[in-house]
């Protein structure tokens, strides 16, 4: 299986990356994660993105806050698919990152999730991952029948204990 790679703005990104682990464990999915900056360390992250094809990875993941260039940065230097965390970070609460992520120009895409929006990041390299990987793919689609099922046994409940008679 590719492995998914996790880069980081700054080590201050990591209480909001962690929640990709959780989800990269249940699913097997090997992972690395680096601390790259596209405006401190941009010789390293340009290395980097230029190499993870070679290097084994299928899917990367660019956390950042602020101005946030850094999935934009990763893109820009390969074809693998780039899912950006804007993360909140400043006075804008993460809007300034959010815009700054999701706003590439055509032919460099970054799919973009919610402001720490980690976890779902880690849902969708899993499901870019398992286009190729059937094992994955049945693997998600019975985490989606368990969800469905917890939400259907939450539903029963409520309106036993609701009913108006």
């Amino acid at each position: 299986m590719k492995k998914v790679g996790v880069i980081m703005g700054s080590d201050s990104d990591l209480p909001v990356v962690e929640k990709a682990f959780a989800v990269f464990a249940e699913f097997g999915i090997p992972y690395e994660v680096h601390v790259y900056s596209a405006h401190r360390t941009p010789a390293e992250a340009k290395e980097f993105s230029e190499k993870a094809k070679e290097n084994g990875f299928g899917v990367l993941i660019a956390a950042a806050g602020m101005a946030a260039h850094l999935a934009g940065a990763i893109a820009a230097n390969t074809v693998l698919p780039v899912i950006g965390i804007p993360v909140k970070s400043g006075g804008l609460g993460g809007m300034d990152a959010l815009l700054s992520t999701v706003m590439m120009p055509p032919g460099i895409p970054v799919a973009t999730v919610a402001i720490d929006g980690a976890k779902n990041a880690a849902y969708l390299a899993a499901e870019i991952l398992a286009v190729s990987d059937d094992e994955l793919a049945a693997r998600l689609t019975a985490s989606r029948s368990e969800a469905a099922r917890l939400v259907l046994e939450k539903d029963r409940a409520v309106s036993a204990r609701t009913k108006g008679e």
